[in-house]
């Protein structure tokens, strides 16, 4: 039986740490609610420009973008791998890294360039472990990414892509579907020829949109427009994905907390039955040598 001092230590030490896990919990579930209703906010934003962006690529006729044009031959790819800073959110950081991964292992396999981003100090911890060397590095993401820093990474994206340094960009992240349910993607926003199907695959005909001052212009102004919505969005499901998983992973160290402590008690109350037992079992043992 084991001692009752180290059961009472070992007690203590569960409740400390169920303090910590709980109030992890609380804190990720706060931040969980405010990200989701920037994510949500956003998911409308971004659905819309999508389908405006893709409506008048279809009804404007020959005018052409070089961000709507599918390169015959990918020779050079962009992949950016969005992770979190920090840990104790379950699988979340794996599932990310392993789709992200195994499209690099791909890319590498097929013979073609490659420029590597990383965001999140797990994933650049993962890239200093395993040899890789990525190109640009990011820490400054958590549960609030900002537009405009998103629109820097944006627009160096957007520069090569139109120069042709790169042919394809891709984004490997947690993709942010319901409370419930959370997915770990890889997608391709750059080029943008598949923008329509992607957003409203279920859409009908075109609307017929009168340009002025020309549809060349406008488009001009929009698709860049419409893929750094589309980034910014990546990163905002990150954010909410996080605390979700994060708020999920300690619920389950919480409960498990209980239940240890509930074990620890009684294994405590046991001992100590024991031993009052077996005290009372020397006192009349004693009183009987006397008589």
């Amino acid at each position: 039986m084991a001692n009752t001092r180290e059961l009472v230590k070992r007690r203590k030490a569960v409740r400390n740490i169920r303090k910590i896990t709980r109030t992890m919990e609380l804190i990720a579930t706060a931040r969980f609610k405010k990200a989701m209703d920037r994510a949500s906010e956003a998911a409308a934003y971004t659905r819309k420009i999508a389908e405006l962006a893709a409506d008048l690529s279809a009804t404007a006729g020959n005018v052409s973008h070089p961000l709507l044009e599918k390169r015959q031959e990918v020779k050079n790819e962009q992949l950016l791998i969005i992770c979190s800073n920090r840990g104790l959110c379950g699988g979340y950081n794996a599932a990310i890294l392993r789709e992200g991964i195994t499209t690099l292992r791909r890319i590498q396999q097929e013979g073609k360039g490659l420029s590597l981003d990383l965001s999140g100090k797990r994933a650049i911890t993962y890239a200093r472990y395993t040899g890789l060397k990525p190109d640009y590095t990011y820490t400054q993401f958590e549960d609030k990414p900002a537009y405009h820093e998103v629109e820097k990474i944006a627009d160096r994206y957007l520069e090569a892509f139109i120069s042709g340094k790169i042919d394809r960009v891709e984004v490997a992240y947690m993709k942010f579907l319901s409370a419930g349910v959370q997915k770990a993607v890889v997608e391709t926003l750059l080029p943008l020829d598949g923008m329509a199907t992607t957003v409203n695959p279920t859409a009908s005909k075109p609307v017929d949109y009168e340009f002025l001052p020309n549809a060349a212009d406008i488009l001009q102004e929009l698709l860049p427009v419409s893929f750094k919505v589309r980034l910014f969005k990546c990163f905002l499901d990150a954010a909410v994905s996080e605390q979700i998983a994060r708020r999920v992973t300690m619920k389950q160290a919480t409960e498990n907390a209980d239940e240890m402590i509930k074990s620890i008690s009684q294994q405590y109350n046991r001992a100590r039955q024991a031993h009052i037992t077996k005290e009372i079992l020397e006192v009349i043992a004693g009183a009987e040598a006397l008589k």
